[in-house]
């Protein structure tokens, strides 16, 4: 078993034929299989099902894919510790971040950063809370900037950085936009604007409507905020949105923000890490830096 054998097997498992894999690792497709192949004679075990046409892991397979991400992950970081004292700090600094940080808060602390630090290059994976817990847990991206309900990780070091709640958004001409405070019986006839499942929003909003025994009328679940914002204005319905989204529409008094009623679970923009890792400069840089700045 070998380094090699490791990483084509590790590319194996996450996509779906033999020739993506080689195509991806610019092997050919032969070398690939032998690849796999002698791993599996040196395991003494089979990894994938043999089926012509996709790949997919065995139990043994699923079993060793963890260790064999860390093991290419660990080397990877040493390669990147070794090439900072070759470079002095250059590198890619692999970022994920959920949809409100990315767009509304990270922005001019990403700019700062680069400024400070500009032999690093940071990359920015753009996904759902959820999904980038996954990837930072994968060792596919160094650290994250995600909307959380702050709870403990076994695994992860959660840092808030900032507030992030959710408000309710109405069209300026609503009858409740003109209303300092707003009720949750005033809002029992009202249709709402939901985000998808899955999104940290979306699993605040069901528990707010539960915590204070709303039984509500969604009537259309999307995916973007700037879409959610959009409808509203255009009087389909009320949104939840973090606030920071819609300042520049409430500034230009399109939109009307309101605190929502009744017990409110609060979340935060959260910078999360991998404990006990192995970090390449430019990661513990940018954690130290967003700490510095934030905190």
């Amino acid at each position: 078993m070998n380094i090699q054998q490791l990483r084509v097997f590790a590319h194996a498992a996450r996509l779906s034929t033999l020739t993506e894999v080689a195509a991806e690792l610019q092997l050919k497709q032969p070398t690939v299989s032998f690849h796999l192949k002698k791993l599996e004679e040196a395991l003494g075990v089979e990894l994938f099902y043999k089926h012509p046409r996709q790949l997919r892991l065995t139990d043994a397979g699923q079993t060793l894919l963890p260790y064999a991400k860390r093991i290419c992950a660990l080397l990877d970081e040493s390669g990147q510790l070794m090439k900072e004292h070759r470079e002095q700090g250059r590198g890619h600094l692999k970022i994920g971040a959920s949809y409100t940080p990315a767009t509304y808060f990270l922005p001019p602390y990403l700019a700062a950063f680069q400024a400070k630090y500009d032999k690093v290059m940071p990359q920015m994976t753009v996904k759902q809370a959820g999904t980038v817990i996954n990837l930072l847990r994968e060792f596919e991206i160094d650290v994250a900037v995600v909307s959380l309900i702050v709870r403990p990780f076994d695994d992860l070091e959660i840092i808030p950085l900032a507030d992030d709640d959710l408000k309710l958004v109405l069209p300026y001409n609503h009858p409740l936009a003109h209303k300092e405070t707003i009720l949750v019986e005033d809002l029992k006839n009202e249709s709402f604007l939901l985000h998808e499942h899955g999104s940290t929003s979306r699993e605040l909003s069901e528990l707010w409507a539960r915590d204070n025994g709303l039984e509500w009328r969604v009537i259309m679940e999307l995916g973007a905020i700037e879409t959610i914002k959009e409808s509203v204005k255009h009087g389909i319905g009320i949104g939840m949105l973090p606030w920071r989204s819609v300042t520049r529409e409430v500034q230009a008094k399109e939109l009307v923000l309101r605190e929502l009623p009744g017990n409110v679970q609060q979340r935060h923009i959260c910078l999360a890490f991998r404990k006990a890792d192995i970090m390449a400069f430019h990661v513990r840089s940018f954690i130290q830096f967003m700490k510095h700045s934030c905190l």
